[in-house]
């Protein structure tokens, strides 16, 4: 890597407030916010809206979408089949 053209990689925590998460982890992304972590030590923290607490995918909450009543839906709404070819 070149010298002086990197931004400072260094650690950052990462808090999730909708899900009362969070997480050190070491980062480039820079924040005027900072926390007093476990260690006693203090942090940048930036917080983000969505993380591996509340994403439905890893919660299991996710939605399962109801694809055969779309199709459906669809075909009520502009015809079964094929038309024109």
């Amino acid at each position: 890597m070149k010298p002086g053209i990197h931004p400072a990689y260094r650690p950052v925590v990462f808090r999730d407030r909708s899900a009362d998460f969070a997480f050190l982890t070491r980062s480039t992304a820079t924040s005027d916010k900072t926390v007093e972590w476990q260690d006693g030590n203090t942090y940048p923290v930036i917080d983000v809206e969505i993380s591996s607490a509340s994403h439905p995918f890893y919660t299991g909450n996710q939605r399962v979408m109801d694809t055969a009543g779309r199709v459906e839906r669809f075909e009520r709404r502009y015809g079964g089949g094929r038309r024109g070819r």
